[in-house]
């Protein structure tokens, strides 16, 4: 499960329930911590992992509160964790313009979507069966996230059935899609894009295949595989981060441009000293892709192979429209 689907089901729990919850209330009944949780078991990952995300939330200015309850304080089991609504709610003395509250209707209704699933329900139906209260109106404003790629559904559902799937990737640099055999390890998202993680049967080896590179419907085999250990995601996402803080490019950038906006907001982005801006980046195929995107108001200085890649798509483009 994606980290900000977890966080923000921890949030909706937080403020559903008036007098907070437990650590072993949370890990066992919210979305994200439940799946894992074991009764008898030992969950000392599963806390560390709590412990992690209240860091995160509190840091992105979420009021979280622990209230120790009973005469016995100073351990955990008696500390209830909560979020008070109060403090949570937007300053009376904010308001939106017209465009501002069309959008935030919006978004408003892809997250009641969102809440009303079955998880949410089968999350707050386990809260009441611990005699925990929970506030309904919270319910109906639980984020879901989507994408636009229609891989997704069959991916994540053949990932929860554990089969192999099978679609054609057409390669970043290549004109022609291949046929892919592949079991799915996770779904992960990476510098806002959509990846399927998985083990090429053919490769013989862990591939990550972009989402909007597969250009054919994904069709599920009967065949089987044992489920991946779920160190496996984070293996994933780590290797990725650690490729995109080793490729840098140095790029020239049009003064007040689109493209000095875009490229200036880009995670990592280093101005140096000569104007020029470092650039982070994790396919040479993607980022040229997008560089070639900005036109004349961008040109890699370096790395060389970045440069000719752009070059080359611009030359393509130029022949496709004479």
């Amino acid at each position: 499960m994606p980290v900000e689907e977890r966080l923000f089901s921890l949030v909706l729990a937080l403020l559903a329930s008036e007098h907070g919850l437990t650590k072993s209330e949370i890990l066992s009944t919210v979305q994200g911590y439940r799946q894992r949780f074991a009764i008898s078991g030992d969950n000392s990952n599963l806390e560390r992992q709590f412990e992690r995300d209240k860091d995160d939330i509190r840091e992105l200015g979420v009021p979280l509160e622990m209230i120790e309850v009973g005469a016995d304080t100073g351990t955990n089991q008696n500390v209830r964790y909560r979020i008070p609504r109060g403090d949570y709610e937007l300053p009376g003395d904010i308001s939106f313009s017209p465009e501002e509250t069309t959008l935030l209707n919006l978004a408003a209704m892809v997250w009641r979507e969102g809440s009303l699933s079955g998880e949410s329900r089968r999350a707050m139906l386990k809260l009441r069966s611990l005699g925990v209260t929970s506030d309904d109106p919270v319910i109906g404003y639980a984020p879901r996230l989507r994408v636009r790629e229609a891989a997704f559904e069959p991916l994540n559902s053949a990932l929860e059935r554990h089969v192999l799937v099978r679609f054609e990737y057409l390669k970043p640099g290549e004109l022609s899609a291949r046929v892919r055999t592949v079991a799915p390890i996770a779904l992960i998202q990476h510098q806002g894009r959509w990846m399927l993680h998985g083990e090429d049967q053919d490769a013989a080896g862990t591939r990550n295949f972009l989402l909007r590179r597969i250009v054919s419907a994904v069709t599920t085999t009967s065949k089987r595989y044992e489920p991946f250990p779920p160190e496996a995601t984070a293996t994933a996402l780590r290797e990725l981060d650690e490729i995109w803080q080793q490729r840098t490019a140095i790029v020239e950038v049009e003064p007040d441009s689109d493209a000095a906006t875009r490229l200036h907001k880009r995670r990592g982005t280093t101005v140096l000293p000569d104007g020029t801006l470092q650039l982070h980046y994790s396919d040479a195929n993607i980022f040229a892709d997008e560089i070639a995107g900005f036109g004349p108001e961008a040109v890699v200085r370096s790395p060389q192979p970045l440069r000719d890649a752009v070059r080359d798509r611009l030359i393509r483009t130029a022949a496709d429209h004479g």
